[in-house]
């Protein structure tokens, strides 16, 4: 009996993990939004399947969230290569990537996760590996160190980063195409919310499309994975897979995520940067101890979507908070601050 429901339970985890699975478009024609870079992607492709060579490096750079490893994805089936997946945090030596690089089958596509966070040492030896298809292997140590040159199968790199300008130029050169992923407006979540409504089995009517699609940072991750806790605010207390406007509501409350988006380290940011600290300036790392997080975090995931709708600005003194955050927080701002004298 405990075999047969281990059993169960193990069939119940693959058709979960299939659902979420297929919430990632799998071409180019099923991705929503990003109509720039989805036909600039195609051109590069369809050249490269009419020439039979591998495609151009490319790198995929912009905020979390927007779809750069699901593009990764979908270069490689559009390719009909194999795809191979690493980021740049495990590769901290060059042996890392040379042992990745030599075990490349011919025109694989290696997607590279945060590439701009990779070693330096493995940086320079990807510079040969790009242009070249050739790695250099050192053996030995001191005057006797003869180096070894390995051919490499072609493969095309995909990179993804949050942060291109943190990629060394002569990294960033080599990359034949290079893809800027904005965020989504309203009417383009929509649709994202509405073809993985129907691959998670719920219904939602046009109002709750559009409650999700504004309170989901213009990111299509965050779109998903509000849509899931409205799935399961409707199985608990709807009795079923229809979300009406106030299941969403009542669901995303439940969750902290307020009416524009914010959730609570939003609001505790914007909270310490107005009440503690008068509306700034204050610096990244002082604003993170008083919140109790990273100021990585801060930095990468809480203020570009703040800067973004206007309640928090960058000077060089600091951060400081915009008349906009004043009155989401219901303070009232006070008089005769001027907020860009240190611009």
């Amino acid at each position: 009996m405990a075999d047969g429901s281990r059993d169960a339970r193990e069939a119940l985890d693959d058709t979960e993990l299939a659902i979420e699975g297929a919430l990632r478009p799998s071409s180019l024609d099923e991705f929503v939004g990003q109509p720039k870079v989805r036909g600039q992607l195609q051109l590069l492709l369809e050249a490269a399947r009419i020439q039979e060579r591998p495609a151009d490096h490319i790198l995929l750079a912009g905020p979390p969230g927007l779809g750069k490893t699901t593009l990764a994805m979908i270069v490689a089936h559009e390719s009909g290569r194999p795809l191979r997946l690493s980021s740049g945090p495990a590769i901290q030596h060059a042996g890392d990537l040379a042992a990745l690089l030599s075990s490349l089958t011919p025109g694989e596509v290696l997607f590279i996760d945060e590439i701009h966070r990779m070693a330096r040492s493995a940086e320079e030896m990807l510079y040969l590996a790009m242009e070249d298809f050739r790695i250099d292997i050192m053996v030995g140590k001191g005057a006797g160190a003869t180096s070894i040159p390995l051919e490499l199968a072609p493969f095309t790199l995909v990179g993804a980063t949050t942060r291109s300008g943190l990629l060394p130029n002569p990294l960033r050169d080599r990359f034949g195409f290079t893809g800027h992923l904005e965020f989504y407006d309203d009417g383009d979540l929509e649709r994202v919310i509405a073809r993985s409504s129907n691959v998670l089995g719920v219904s939602l009517p046009d109002d709750s499309l559009s409650e999700i699609a504004r309170r989901s940072r213009g990111t299509p991750r965050i779109a998903n994975r509000l849509l899931r806790r409205v799935r399961d605010y409707a199985l608990v207390h709807g009795g079923g897979r229809s979300a009406s406007i106030i299941d969403v509501r009542a669901a995303l409350d439940l969750y902290d995520v307020d009416a524009i988006g914010l959730d609570r380290l939003d609001r505790a940011v914007l909270d310490a940067l107005v009440r503690r600290f008068r509306g700034g300036p204050v610096g990244l790392s002082t604003l993170a101890v008083a919140v109790g997080e990273e100021a990585e975090t801060v930095e990468s995931v809480v203020e570009p979507y703040l800067v973004r709708i206007g309640f928090l600005g960058r000077t060089p003194r600091g951060r400081i908070a915009m008349p906009d955050a004043y009155r989401h927080l219901g303070i009232a701002h006070p008089d005769g601050v001027a907020l860009f004298d240190d611009l």
